[in-house]
């Protein structure tokens, strides 16, 4: 079984997955990389030396050989690259073709209404409707977002980004005993991550008289400076701990010693994969609704909770429900870590997808819930 993967870049949420499938299939997986990464996202580890793993291949160095195996395999799965004109010929053609999408109206389904963007939605998605084309929902919203286009009906599956899983022999080693709560952000400072909004929910915490340890972890982006700027006004000392960027292995050994992990994204978060690392540090993780990762992997209440994106009083009073109640505590992020060993990591994931890949029926209801479940 011939499979390849087509994205703009292989990064580190993606390789775990890569590995699976090129073990799956024998070695006869392909991941084929459409554009350089970013001088950015290599500067803070995202490259891991991708390319040189066997099973990658960049189109911009070897368009021919890759447009053959695009044509020759037995299944592409097509997402995260701007360039349509790589998997027109194999839609065209009829061939079995999986689409790999995050949210199409991440600043609002306002957009829907969008002529020009109705003729381009048209053209690359629901065109190939009664085709043997499926999709892969990257994140809870995705599935929404494409029945308003009447695409892909009866064909959309809950997937997402799975990095690296790190199995712990007890997970009672996970349990943190500390009297100060030991809180955890981490990403760039852009827009559709809101880091601000962790300064105005330490404001809050303080004024409770929580004891919190905050610690925020990341620098890219252009709202770093503002958000020292903001900790100064609010007073909040040395409540507040911003540390500059970390690599991705820093930044997964700041989670195992954090009590909670908290996110602030809104819709502009197609997926957010801190969410699967959190959890599979057993931090009881607190997201938000309008991110893609949270609504799917979060069970409110019992393995985590879940808040709506502008309510800090709100996240407030659940981290002062998590600082008062330490057994709650203990027992929500143990369920978090095995949310992730049984259910969202990569192996499962990767012998789901195989599965399905296999399956002459493309059968639907072989899961009712985590990848490959309906969506």
């Amino acid at each position: 079984m011939r499979i390849v993967f087509v994205s703009n870049y292989i990064n580190h949420h993606q390789i775990p997955l890569s590995e699976e499938l090129y073990r799956l299939t024998g070695g006869e997986y392909t991941f084929v990389q459409t554009e350089p990464m970013e001088e950015e996202r290599v500067k803070m580890g995202w490259d891991a030396g991708a390319v040189n793993k066997p099973y990658v291949k960049l189109y911009y160095e070897d368009k021919a050989a890759c447009d053959e195996l695009l044509m020759s395999s037995d299944c592409v799965i097509f997402g995260g690259c701007e360039d349509e004109s790589v998997i027109k010929p194999r839609l065209d053609a009829g061939k079995f073709t999986i689409r790999y999408s995050e949210s199409i109206y991440k600043s609002g389904r306002w957009k829907f209404v969008s002529p020009r963007g109705l003729r381009r939605k048209y053209q690359d998605h629901v065109k190939y409707r009664k085709g043997p084309v499926y999709l892969l929902c990257a994140g809870a919203h995705v599935a929404g977002d494409f029945r308003l286009i009447h695409a892909y009906p009866g064909k959309m599956l809950k997937f997402g980004y799975f990095p690296e899983f790190v199995e712990y022999s007890d997970v009672h080693e996970l349990r943190r005993g500390n009297d100060c709560l030991n809180i955890l952000w981490a990403g760039r400072f852009v827009d559709f991550k809101h880091p601000e909004r962790m300064m105005l929910m330490c404001s809050g915490l303080k004024a409770s008289g929580v004891n919190a340890k905050v610690t925020i972890v990341g620098n890219g982006g252009k709202l770093y400076e503002d958000c020292v700027e903001l900790a100064r006004k609010l007073g909040l000392g040395e409540m507040v701990s911003l540390t500059g960027s970390k690599t991705p292995t820093e930044v997964r050994e700041y989670m195992r010693r954090a009590d909670v992990f908290v996110s602030t994204s809104d819709r502009g978060e197609g997926w957010g994969a801190v969410i699967n690392e959190a959890m599979n540090s057993g931090c009881v993780t607190i997201g938000t609704y309008e991110m893609g990762a949270a609504p799917y992997m979060i069970e409110d209440g019992v393995n985590g909770f879940l808040y709506k994106a502008r309510d800090i009083d709100g996240l407030c009073r659940l981290v002062e429900r998590v600082a008062g109640d330490r057994e709650e505590r203990f027992k929500m992020g143990e369920k978090a870590y095995e949310t992730v060993k049984g259910m969202w990591n990569p192996t499962v994931a990767a012998e789901r997808l195989y599965e399905f890949i296999c399956d002459p029926e493309h059968d639907m209801g072989r899961y009712e819930e985590g990848p490959l479940s309906k969506a």
